[in-house]
């Protein structure tokens, strides 16, 4: 019996949750330890980085899979990237 049509996501609502889940969800962990930085040793953040990136990112990927609205996930993706890369391009 086939999944009831309402509850479907349409082609391209498809792939907004499927570019937003890699491509968003890669760039949100790497501007995090880009923020993460300015508060702990560099060296230290590299170290727990590669653990905790392949975490984060596999959490954000099932994020964008799980909200109804592609164009919102994206939205909420860039708006995270770019608050946490502020102390980066201000140098605070």
């Amino acid at each position: 019996m086939p999944a009831n049509k309402k509850y479907l996501s349409t082609p391209f609502q498809r792939f907004l949750k499927i570019t937003a889940g890699f491509i968003g969800g890669y760039v949100v962990m790497l501007s995090f330890h880009v923020l993460v930085t300015h508060i702990f040793e560099k060296a230290d953040v590299v170290v727990t980085a590669c653990f905790t990136g392949y975490l984060l990112w596999a959490v954000l990927l099932l994020f964008a899979f799980l909200a109804k609205n592609g164009w919102k996930i994206w939205g909420l993706y860039l708006l995270l990237a770019a608050v946490f890369s502020l102390p980066y391009f201000f140098k605070m």
